[in-house]
């Protein structure tokens, strides 16, 4: 006589509690801003594939943080990323590449993994170019650059880079706050100028890799425009999302 199926749930075990939020193991550190945050930049939602964790440092505007070196904002931000990992922050992100500078600090002062910016991809693509290729570099303020930034990274000092100072949109309303809306067209051509002018003047550059969060969006048109491959913080949170997550395989 065949067993007939057991209507009795299997049993759930012993659920571990700790965390006011479940089911978000990434935290991102949002600098305080106004324009606005279309598909691709890491400060929309649906940019991510998964669920995260944000947390708005107030007073650290792009204008202080990239243009004024983040001064006498490190305590606030220490105290936003460990309130993310109360909440249930696994690991640390930043909207803004500038803050590589607070790595370090961030890092030790949380005890979870951080990854503060970008800029720290730069080595693990330079490690997959052929002989006499580097990474280039694409970043919001070129001028605001410096080799404690790159430093802070493992970035070198002597990367080939090139800004968005000079263009007509994306530099003014990000980082300037001239407006609070955004001509995404002008914007997109200001990115795309910036690369066609870093491969024009280093031929050598064989992969780039794009310094500010808000420039996601633009990577695919910007990959067509050069030939080359473009890296961005897209490609770097999924990829630190997948070691907290690791995709579990059947069989």
């Amino acid at each position: 006589m065949a067993l007939q199926p057991s209507s009795r749930p299997a049993p759930r075990g012993v659920a571990r509690g700790g965390r006011a939020i479940y089911g978000a193991p990434l935290g991102i550190l949002m600098l305080e801003a106004r324009f606005p945050r279309i598909p691709g930049d890491m400060g929309n939602a649906g940019t991510w594939p998964f669920p995260v964790l944000y947390k708005v440092v107030r007073g650290a505007s792009p204008e202080r943080v990239v243009l004024e070196g983040a001064r006498g904002l490190l305590p606030d931000f220490l105290d936003a990323a460990a309130e993310l990992v109360r909440l249930g922050a696994e690991a640390i992100t930043t909207n803004c590449g500038f803050l590589s500078l607070f790595q370090a600090e961030i890092a030790a002062h949380v005890g979870v993994p951080v990854a503060t910016s970008s800029l720290m991809q730069v080595p693990w693509v330079q490690a997959t170019l052929p002989p006499g290729k580097r990474v280039g570099l694409l970043t919001v303020s070129a001028s605001s650059l410096t080799p404690a930034h790159l430093a802070a990274a493992g970035a070198p000092a002597d990367i080939p880079v090139v800004g968005t100072e000079n263009g007509r949109e994306f530099f003014r309303v990000l980082i300037r706050a001239e407006k609070d809306d955004m001509d995404v067209d002008a914007a997109e051509r200001d990115i795309l100028d910036a690369g066609r002018e870093l491969v024009a003047r280093h031929p050598e550059v064989g992969a780039i890799v794009l310094e500010c969060t808000n420039m996601p969006p633009y990577a695919a048109a910007l990959r067509e425009v050069v030939g080359l491959p473009v890296f961005d913080i897209y490609s770097m949170v999924t990829w630190f999302h997948a070691g907290l997550r690791p995709r579990a395989f059947g069989g």
